[in-house]
């Protein structure tokens, strides 16, 4: 557990710190680095779960305080603190809700129900709060709807990484 949730605060830290560095994406215009790396917290957070949701919440409660430490520290805009914690406190609520309520189901159908919630309210919250205003309308919704798209193919390459290395078998609540 320790180890999934250690790649899990790192990589939001990390994401947070790359926020507002883009690069061209094909059909959307752009997308932020910090999204690159971002998708991999899902199914990290995901892979906690089988610890109890209390694990799950703490986790995240490290990754939050963690942001605005490295704000302080790195000098990481306030609107990205802003915008990353809120979208974390409620996408990651949203995911782990979900989640748990999945528990009777196999990984991928846990982890992709899960992940339709809170990766569109991660991107969403996350990108208006961010950018509003820094960005023209069309161009946040270029990136919000590109944020989802890739946040969702870094987080089924993840969850699939899992099912097929033997380590995860397609668990149902009996293995968590």
């Amino acid at each position: 557990m320790l180890i999934n949730a250690i790649i899990y605060c790192l990589a939001v830290w990390l994401a947070n710190y790359t926020a507002t560095l883009f690069i061209p994406f094909p059909v959307f215009g752009m997308v932020s680095v910090g999204t690159l790396i971002f998708g991999v917290t899902f199914t990290q957070r995901d892979r906690v779960h089988r610890h109890g949701r209390g694990k799950v919440y703490l986790m995240i409660a490290v990754a939050a305080i963690g942001m605005v430490i490295e704000c302080a520290l790195l000098g990481v805009p306030w609107r990205i603190i802003t915008a990353s914690f809120l979208a974390i406190v409620l996408s990651e609520t949203a995911d782990t809700e979900v989640y748990q309520k999945l528990l009777s189901r196999p990984w991928l159908q846990r982890v992709a129900g899960s992940n339709a919630v809170s990766i569109p309210i991660d991107s969403a919250i996350f990108n208006l709060v961010a950018f509003l205003g820094v960005f023209r309308p069309l161009m946040l919704v270029q990136i919000i709807f590109g944020e989802i798209v890739v946040k969702t193919l870094t987080g089924v390459l993840v969850a699939l990484k899992k099912s097929r290395d033997g380590s995860a078998r397609l668990a149902t609540v009996q293995d968590t």
